[in-house]
């Protein structure tokens, strides 16, 4: 049995490479052009070719987004841009617009194309008739329960991807017109502002929000499996490199325990709690198992505090001194403990018994973000770049 694709965001270069090294079997980014996040970094042609060769080195994908709602002045020099995304090695477009879909299939056969999220797609007719148009993958509406995906692959066969984790659109599946109302700035080409998480005085009140709660499916990935998901779906092209790698690596843990039949309800629970300490906004299935309700919103009283536990990203570690550099990303103390973890999933926990500021000055406290600090550990493990340190809670 082929093994589920976990699918992971990448905002530039360094979180592509830091997400496929903490096991995203493949990844989807933006171009400068025609993708639904402007506002984040995203990639020019030579960082996309980079990055395929990062990737395909590693036997693993990149998927480019191409799926804005395309008007007439979008056309020029699309075509153009779509040979050169090829050229650099791309593996699929993510598309929305018939007209791109069917230039691709037409042109560039070896490449595969993924109907887009930003489509809407509910239900297994609208499926089939992709298919006929030679789409190879269906994102799938984030409005959908367990049963109606299954439906759909049992009626289909296609390959299909299923959101997992991370934001929700308020509106159906991305298809939002407040942004454009409110700020002029059009969600469905690339402009989202996320007024749906502004907070509106009611009556000089309480405020008032439309926003949800964040997806969360782990508890739930064995079932996406059993039906036969083709791909699951991260979000969060703009996250921070921690982020992605605690979500990245705890999905790939769950994933893998659950092939092996290791994935126990302690470890679940475990994994549950790691997800739930990076994230920063309260979580819900959704329509997996049920019609979303208010439950699954926040309409007031949201508390979106911001995570401390990242304490640094490695740089390097001397064997010989067994000490960590790295660059300290939040306040920690002598005496504390903490967790090292690397993309290869190994962890070693321990308490900080020694720390030193750059200038090897034996310190107590660290407490400036973006400084050099030294901490003492003696590990067999092997600590390779992109490795972190987070704070540990018992």
């Amino acid at each position: 049995m082929k093994r589920i694709e976990l699918l992971s965001p990448a905002g530039d270069i360094e979180r592509l490479k830091v997400t496929l090294l903490y096991g995203a079997d493949a990844v989807y980014i933006g171009g400068e052009q025609y993708g639904l996040r402007a506002n984040a970094t995203n990639f020019t042609i030579e960082q996309i070719k980079e990055g395929c060769s990062f990737a395909h080195k590693l036997g693993k994908k990149v998927y480019l987004t191409l799926n804005i709602v395309f008007h007439n002045e979008d056309m020029d020099g699309v075509e153009e841009y779509i040979a050169s995304v090829v050229d650099a090695g791309i593996d699929a477009f993510i598309v929305s617009d018939p007209f791109i879909i069917s230039y691709i299939k037409k042109n560039f056969s070896d490449v595969e194309v993924h109907l887009s999220t930003q489509n809407s797609t509910t239900n297994y007719k609208s499926v089939e008739f992709f298919q006929k148009q030679g789409v190879d993958r269906v994102v799938l509406a984030r409005e959908l329960s367990l049963s109606e995906i299954a439906d759909i692959i049992e009626k289909t066969g296609i390959d299909i991807e299923v959101f997992i984790h991370g934001a929700m659109c308020t509106c159906y599946s991305g298809r939002c017109a407040l942004s454009n109302y409110v700020t002029n700035r059009d969600a469905n080409r690339g402009g989202c502002a996320q007024v749906c998480r502004f907070s509106f005085g009611v009556d000089g009140k309480k405020d008032f929000t439309l926003a949800t709660k964040d997806n969360n499916l782990a508890r739930y990935i064995g079932s996406l499996i059993d039906i036969g998901v083709t791909s699951l779906k991260v979000e969060g092209r703009m996250r921070s490199l921690y982020y992605l790698a605690t979500v990245i690596g705890t999905y790939r843990e769950i994933i893998d325990r659950y092939y092996d039949g290791s994935l126990t309800e302690d470890i679940l629970e475990t994994l549950e709690e790691r997800l739930s300490r990076v994230a920063n906004r309260a979580v819900s299935t959704h329509y997996l198992l049920k019609e979303a309700d208010e439950k699954d919103q926040y309409y007031t009283g949201r508390n979106e505090a911001s995570n401390q536990d990242y304490l640094g990203q490695v740089i390097s570690y001397d064997k010989e001194k067994k000490l960590v550099k790295f660059y300290e990303r939040n306040y920690f103390e002598v005496g504390d403990t903490v967790e090292l973890f690397t993309p290869k999933g190994e962890r070693v926990s321990f308490v900080v018994s020694k720390l030193y500021d750059e200038d090897m000055n034996l310190l107590d406290v660290a407490r400036h973000p973006d400084n050099i600090y030294y901490i003492y550990l003696d590990t067999d493990i092997e600590i390779v770049a992109y490795s972190m340190i987070r704070l540990l809670h018992h």
